[in-house]
C-alpha cells in the first residue's frame, strides 16, 4: 500500500532539480514551481524581478519505496549546500537552496539530515529548513523542461545524475 507524501526542494534552477528527482525510484511526480515568496500566483517574470520566491520542485513520493532521509541524501549530492542564493551560474534569491515541508513530522528528519551534512563542511550550510508557506506551480513551459529541450541549460550535469542514481 502506497504512503504518498510530498516535500518541496529548492536546488537552484528547477529544471535540473525536477529532471533529477523524476529519475529516483519511489518518486511519483516532480513539478516545478515557486514557494515561500511575497505574493500569490507569481509569474516567472515576478520571481526573476525579486518577488522572494524560491524556484522549487514539488516532489510527490511513495514513502513505502523511498524514505525522506534517502531522498534528501540524493538531493544533497546535486546542490552546493554552502552557496548562498546561487547554484551553478544561476544567481539570485530565487536560486537559493531549501527544504520546505508540509508534514510537521518531517522537520526532525530534515534537521537530522542537515546536521549530518554540516559535518562535511567548515562553513555553515545555506539550505533553508522551513514549513511551506505557499506553493504555486510554474508555467507549463517550465514543466518537464529538459525532456522537452534535451540540450537545454542545466546546472546539474546529466551524467552526474545518472552516476548518482545507477545503483539506487
Amino acid at each position: 500500500m502506497a504512503q504518498i507524501k510530498e516535500i518541496y526542494l529548492a536546488g537552484g534552477c528547477f529544471w535540473g532539480t525536477e529532471a533529477f528527482m523524476q529519475r529516483i525510484k519511489g518518486v511519483i511526480d516532480a513539478e516545478s514551481g515557486y514557494a515561500n515568496g511575497g505574493s500569490a500566483n507569481p509569474t516567472y517574470q515576478d520571481v526573476c524581478q525579486g518577488s522572494g520566491h524560491a524556484e522549487v520542485v514539488k516532489v510527490t513520493y511513495d514513502a513505502e519505496q523511498i524514505s525522506l532521509a534517502k531522498l534528501l541524501h540524493f538531493y544533497f549530492q546535486v546542490i552546493d549546500p554552502i552557496s548562498v542564493n546561487q547554484q551553478g551560474a544561476d544567481k539570485g534569491i530565487q536560486y537559493r537552496t531549501g527544504i520546505y515541508y508540509v508534514d510537521p513530522a518531517d522537520e526532525v528528519v530534515i534537521t537530522t539530515a542537515l546536521a549530518d551534512l554540516q559535518k562535511n563542511y567548515d562553513e555553515p550550510l545555506a539550505v533553508e529548513n522551513e514549513r511551506l508557506d505557499h506553493y504555486f506551480p510554474a508555467e507549463e513551459y517550465h514543466q518537464d523542461y529538459l525532456d522537452k529541450n534535451p540540450n537545454g541549460y542545466c546546472h546539474i550535469d546529466i551524467q552526474l545524475m545518472n552516476e548518482i542514481l545507477k545503483n539506487q
